[in-house]
């Protein structure tokens, strides 16, 4: 067999579990991967950096399948390459407890870099790939980082509006080492792209002063590929676009070219035709001779090779060895908390400002801190300073101007924490968070370190009304499994909520104020830890516990005040983050909740949750009002008066029930 042939029996040995994967889990899209099996070959075997035998090697090249859903494609080439996948694996496709999900899953499957899922996100990851990239070899220098990220995408990842914004802001900052692939296979679920989607793609993208190649009807022509990857690979100031014409489910005499072929296994006699026609056994299922697998496999000691020689480079390295490490690991230097400011109780400052204050306190100890706002990068504190703005010209610069594009923001975070090397942060107001919800999300199940800065955080941002005042978004991120939310009350906890932000893995959300709000006795103690402490308590056995967050936690100390007056000991609890509060044990909460003692939650946001914690609220159902946000917190009821009245009547409830 001459190289060439081997070659060609290995694209079809691709071609064939891309077919029986699907076909033996009746569900998957074979169709795509089917057609992209040459592609798949060419990056696997000529183009890309990787050692399959250390996955996480830093200075790997990363391969972004944006079109998530043809997963079996690169699950064969994970196996064929020897990342530790088994026929077992691929036999197990889709099946519970398996290797090789319906997407890919950071984390989950050896060689996957990053959770995709929904059309549109890798295409964003991946811009966040490139910026880590860039970022740590202008920092860093190029011995340490060195490499490319290559991205397949689909029809369906260009119609998403995350990839315009994303596209965007590549282009705009000038990403060279990013190359996408587009697979234009003109089919969708519904049928052809052209019911609903006209785009003349090489336009556009060059339109975001991207690079672009049109390659037409390339995609079974090998060399044709790697010439051109290897052509864009050469653009160091701009991101790469080659579009690929191809057929999906090719060579299946009766699906391809169809929506069949996008999201339905091709059905048993088919798929013996296709093989027949691709020269497999057609009775033979995840079949894979041994020459096809030994031709693979030789990507591993060409891995461990490229990485000895890295590593040795590595190893001579000059430069701050603990401010690399501290980057690389996603964490501060040792010690980096102390330089967390405090402030004095009776200040008065909006935590947005505190966090402002935070990030540039801890910008020189948390040297893997880089990120900023939506074009909202001072009325959200997230404006690093005198760290560089990221430019195409200041590559190493700290400050990133992410443009009114909150959904790519999120997206792009998630890219940069899964390469590697830095902790992204950033800001946008909580009502627009809603732009942001699927790469949270996303942010949440791949357990990426970001770090969500929200502001503007309730009605009491005031005068533009209920457009832009949050009032249900609390609930849906309370809602989103491993997303760490903290709403601090004052600056005190603002800080703390950093400390939390840096050091634990994971996402981080925090739901910061516009408004002043009083600096608290009590908030610079360390309680914020443990998601929910007391911060006052009276002289003796509390008849009333009032729960607050965030500016309302001021509100609940009025409240307090009023009602020691009036004989009712009433114990205050700062409640900032309910994730953490749920960590603790049962002793701890229980300490806190005061037992069976009547409690009433206090939170200008919705009721929706909060039964699990208070037997009453005072909270919002409804949309704000455009007025000074003072204003519409005192209409809406957030006064000490106010919660004190509502306190008086749940225990005259609690009181009537139990006589």
């Amino acid at each position: 067999m001459t190289e060439a042939e081997l070659e060609q029996l290995g694209i079809n040995v691709i071609r064939g579990l891309a077919m029986d994967a699907p076909q033996r889990a009746n569900s998957g899209h074979p169709g795509t991967a089917m057609a992209l099996a040459p592609l798949a070959h060419v990056l696997w075997t000529r183009v890309m950096r990787y050692d399959p035998s250390e996955p996480m090697w830093p200075n790997r090249d990363r391969f972004v399948l944006s079109a998530g859903h043809a997963c079996i494609l690169q699950y064969a080439m994970l196996f064929l390459t020897g990342y530790g996948l088994t026929l077992e694996d691929l036999k197990e496709f889709r099946q519970w407890g398996s290797r090789t999900p319906g997407h890919p899953e950071v984390h989950h499957t050896p060689g996957i870099e990053i959770t995709t899922g929904p059309l549109g996100q890798g295409f964003a990851n991946a811009v966040g790939m490139g910026i880590a990239e860039r970022w740590l070899r202008a920092r860093f220098g190029s011995d340490i980082t060195d490499h490319y990220t290559f991205v397949i995408c689909s029809d369906g990842d260009l119609e998403e509006g995350i990839s315009h914004e994303a596209a965007s802001l590549a282009g705009h900052l000038g990403l060279g080492r990013l190359i996408y692939i587009y697979d234009d296979n003109h089919i969708s679920i519904d049928g052809p792209t052209e019911l609903a989607y006209n785009d003349v793609v090489p336009k556009r993208f060059q339109a975001y002063n991207w690079h672009v190649q049109d390659l037409g009807e390339s995609a079974n022509d090998t060399d044709k590929l790697y010439r051109a990857i290897r052509r864009a690979m050469r653009v160091e100031d701009k991101p790469s676009m080659i579009v690929l014409r191809s057929h999906i489910g090719w060579p299946s005499p009766e699906y391809t070219d169809t929506a069949e072929a996008h999201g339905n296994p091709l059905g048993e006699e088919e798929v013996r035709k296709t093989k027949e026609i691709l020269g497999l056994p057609p009775e033979q299922t995840f079949w894979v001779p041994d020459e096809v697998l030994e031709m693979y496999r030789k990507a591993i000691p060409r891995g461990q090779r490229l990485r000895r020689k890295w590593q040795k480079s590595f190893d001579a390295w000059q430069g701050d060895r603990s401010e690399l490490e501290a980057c690389l690991e996603g964490r501060g230097l040792d010690g980096w908390e102390a330089k967390l400011p405090t402030w004095q109780a009776g200040d008065k400052l909006a935590t947005r400002k505190a966090n402002k204050a935070c990030i540039n306190a801890i910008r020189d100890v948390v040297p893997g801190l880089i990120g900023g706002g939506a074009d909202l990068t001072g009325n959200t504190g997230t404006d690093i300073e005198d760290s560089g703005v990221q430019t195409k010209d200041d590559p190493g610069g700290r400050l990133i101007y992410f443009g009114i594009r909150e959904h790519a923001m999120a997206g792009v975070m998630n890219g940069i924490a899964l390469h590697g090397g830095a902790i992204p942060f950033g800001g946008t107001f909580f009502n627009f968070s809603d732009y942001m919800r699927p790469s949270v999300r996303l942010a949440a199940l791949s357990d990426a370190h970001v770090v969500f800065v929200w502001t503007h955080d309730s009605v009491g941002l005031g005068e533009d009304g209920p457009t832009h005042q949050p009032v249900e978004q609390l609930a849906i991120m309370r809602a989103t499994p491993n997303l760490r939310v903290i709403r601090p009350a004052d600056a005190n906890e603002t800080a703390a909520a950093w400390r939390i932000a840096v050091d634990r893995e994971g996402p981080t959300g925090l739901v910061l104020t516009r408004q002043n709000v009083p600096v608290l006795e009590g908030t610079a103690n360390g309680g914020l830890a443990h998601g929910a402490y007391v911060l006052a308590d009276p002289d003796r056995a509390p008849q009333l516990v009032l729960l607050g967050t965030g500016s309302e936690v001021s509100v609940c100390v009025e409240a307090a005040r009023l009602l020691e007056g009036d004989g009712i000991p009433t114990r205050v609890v700062s409640m900032p983050s309910w994730e953490l509060f749920e960590e603790q044990d049962d002793a701890y909460r229980d300490s806190v909740l005061a037992g069976d003692v009547p409690k009433l939650a206090v939170e200008a946001a919705s009721s929706f949750g909060w039964d699990r914690w208070a037997d009453d609220t005072v909270t919002i159902d409804r949309f704000g009002a455009s007025a000074p946000g003072t204003t519409v917190l005192a209409e809406l009821g957030f006064t000490g008066e106010n919660v004190a009245v509502h306190a008086k009547a749940l225990l005259a409830r609690k009181e009537g029930a139990s006589a």
